[in-house]
Order: C-alpha cells, then sequence, then structure tokens
C-alpha cells in the first residue's frame, strides 16, 4: 500500500505549464489545497489515480496506434474515410449525451446564434486535422504527423502568448527557438516547408485554445461538432454511392468492418482520456501525451520504413530538446512544497448555457 501511495503521489504532485498557466482546458473551482501534515493513506485513493493513469497510458497508447488502422484503409480515399469516422462518432456521442440527459442543453446550443458560430469554427479546425491527419498517414507521412504533435505543446506556448498575454521566462523561449531552429533545419535541407507538422499542430493547438477561452463541456463540445459535420459527411457517401465508387458495401467484409469501427474507434480513448483527466491534473496528463507522437515515430521508422536521413535526426533532436526543456521549466517551476492533495475529483466543466 506504500508503494501504491508513493506511485500515486508521484503523479499527483508532477505538474506541467502551459506558459505561465497549468494546462487546465476543462476545469472550474478550487483544485488543490496546501496541507501541513501528510494525510492518511485513505485519503490519496490510490486505486482511483491509478485507474487515471491507466486510462492516460490506455488513451495516449490508442491515439498512437492510429497510423495501423488507416493504414489499413489506405486505399479508401481519406475523405470517405473522415466521413464513416464523423458519422459514427456523431451516433455514439449522441447517444452518450442523451444518457447523461444533456439533450436540452445540446438543443440550446443549436438554438444559440453565438454558440452556434463558436462551434462552426471549432468544427472547421477538428475535420481539417482529422481530414490532414488521416492523408498524411495513407500517403506515408507518419513521421511528418508525428513531428507535428511533439511540436503541438510549444505552438500551444505561442498561442498563449499571442492571445492569452502569457508570459515566458528564458527556459521557454530557449524551448520555442530550438524548436524553430528544427523546422528551419527541415526547410533548409529539403528546400520544402514543413505545412503538414506545422498545419497539424496549429490546427490542433488553435482548436485547444478556443475550447479553453469558452470553457465547454468536451463530451457535449465534440458531440455539437461531429452533429454539424454530419450533413456534409452523409452528402458525401450519398455521392460515392450513386457514383458507385464507395468502399462501403462495395468490396469485402474486412473493409465494411474497418469503416464501420471508426465511429467507435474515435470515441473509445476520448472516453478513456475524461476518466483520465477526472482522476488526474491535466498536467500530469500532459506528460503523458508524448506517448502518442512517439509511438507514430517508431511506427513510421521501425514498421512502415518511412525515410529517417541525417536532417530528420537534426529536426527530432532539436524537438526533443525543446521539450525537455520545456519539462524541466513545468516541473520546476510546479514542484510541490510540501503535501498537495487533491479537494475534490476533478471533473469536465458543465457547459454555462
Amino acid at each position: 500500500m506504500a508503494k501504491a501511495n508513493d506511485f500515486c503521489d508521484s503523479f499527483r504532485d508532477h505538474g506541467v505549464r502551459l506558459g505561465q498557466r497549468v494546462v487546465s482546458t476543462h476545469l472550474s473551482g478550487p483544485l488543490l489545497i496546501k496541507a501541513r501534515m501528510p494525510q492518511p493513506a485513505s485519503a490519496h485513493c490510490p486505486d482511483g489515480t491509478l485507474a487515471g493513469v491507466l486510462s492516460a497510458l490506455g488513451c495516449f497508447t490508442f491515439w498512437g496506434l492510429f497510423p495501423i488502422y488507416f493504414k489499413l484503409l489506405q486505399y479508401v480515399p481519406a475523405l470517405e474515410v473522415l466521413a464513416h469516422r464523423i458519422l459514427g462518432s456523431a451516433v455514439l456521442l449522441l447517444v452518450l449525451v442523451l444518457a447523461r440527459k444533456q439533450g436540452p442543453v445540446l438543443l440550446a446550443s443549436f438554438r444559440n446564434g453565438r454558440h452556434l458560430r463558436f462551434y462552426l469554427l471549432t468544427t472547421l479546425l477538428i475535420s481539417t486535422n482529422w481530414l490532414l491527419y488521416i492523408w498524411a498517414v495513407q500517403t506515408g507521412r507518419i513521421l511528418e504527423a508525428s513531428l507535428g504533435y511533439y511540436i503541438n505543446p510549444l505552438v500551444n506556448i505561442v498561442l498563449g502568448v499571442l492571445f492569452l498575454r502569457e508570459r515566458l521566462n528564458s527556459r521557454q523561449w530557449s524551448a520555442v527557438a530550438i524548436a524553430g531552429v528544427g523546422v528551419l533545419a527541415l526547410v533548409l535541407g529539403y528546400g520544402v516547408f514543413p505545412w503538414i507538422s506545422l498545419t497539424l499542430a496549429l490546427s490542433f493547438g488553435s482548436y485547444g485554445l478556443l475550447r479553453k477561452k469558452a470553457g465547454h463541456a468536451a463530451t457535449l463540445g465534440l458531440c455539437m461538432e461531429t452533429l454539424l459535420m454530419a450533413p456534409i459527411a452523409l452528402l458525401f457517401l450519398a455521392v460515392f454511392a450513386v457514383r458507385g465508387t464507395g468502399a462501403l458495401g462495395m468490396l469485402d467484409e474486412r473493409t465494411d468492418l474497418l469503416l464501420l469501427a471508426a465511429g467507435p474507434i474515435t470515441v473509445a480513448p476520448l472516453l478513456l482520456f475524461l476518466q483520465a483527466t477526472q482522476r488526474l491534473r491535466l498536467s500530469t496528463v500532459g506528460l503523458i501525451q508524448y506517448l502518442t507522437p512517439t509511438l507514430q515515430f517508431l511506427l513510421a521508422v521501425a514498421v512502415y520504413r518511412e525515410p529517417f536521413t541525417r536532417i530528420h535526426l537534426i529536426a527530432f533532436c532539436c524537438i526533443w530538446l525543446a521539450l525537455a526543456l520545456y519539462s524541466i521549466d513545468a516541473y520546476s517551476s510546479h514542484r510541490p512544497q510540501g503535501f498537495w492533495i487533491a479537494r475534490r475529483p476533478i471533473v469536465p466543466r458543465r457547459s454555462p448555457h
């Protein structure tokens, strides 16, 4: 039990900052109180924390292995795969929202012009990110995609400076500068701008920034976004079916099963992510998230044998060094003084409307 408590405390007390603020996309209320004396073992809830760690590991492992799924569908156009992913996710998320009795809140969002315009913008960002990622995997650019998700935390820092007026210290600026050197190495080495990596990082970073500022619940927001995309996705699939070029029901059972699994494969890691954020600090989850691009990197190099040249090595080393500085700064800034104990479980913020 003592070992379990020590393990859990190490995850609870580990902190990472986004600029000058702890990443807290969907959190509300006071999270922590400082205790002068160690708490009893029962106060640490080792089982709950271990469950959170396992949920985070499962979530980011799932996302890290996504390239395997999309590679299996590389003969299906990326736009068609995206359409199945949107429709499947929309159905499952709608069922989940209705099961939580949040239907009236969802309906109110559709009737609110301001909320609708907000979700139209986030829908554009997340659909762009999904489509580009699928296309990148299918066309043998997993390495570029993994680079995009490696630099995403650093892009978040820049977005925080530009839009949240956050100030960076010298180590944080050094991390951003070193990452810039890595990108510049790719540009000078190949004469090609790494647009896939930067577009993935910027689209996902901007999406996260908007959702953070709005403070809407994660599941409800994604349900709203997929429902907004669903009519367009359905239209694309109808056109494919009329032309006889659609994959569903036209090729083989294996393809049908893979396409029908697009929704569950999208929603399952999201639920694990929400479970993790309820039991762990998001700063801890932010550290574990590097598992995703690392697995993508290993798949690209070791499994799919994508070219990994000396220039790639220089660029990735710069990114890894930048992330090391970022993590060291975050850890030193949030290293606990005394004992910090969760006052109450972390729960997603409810929609204000």
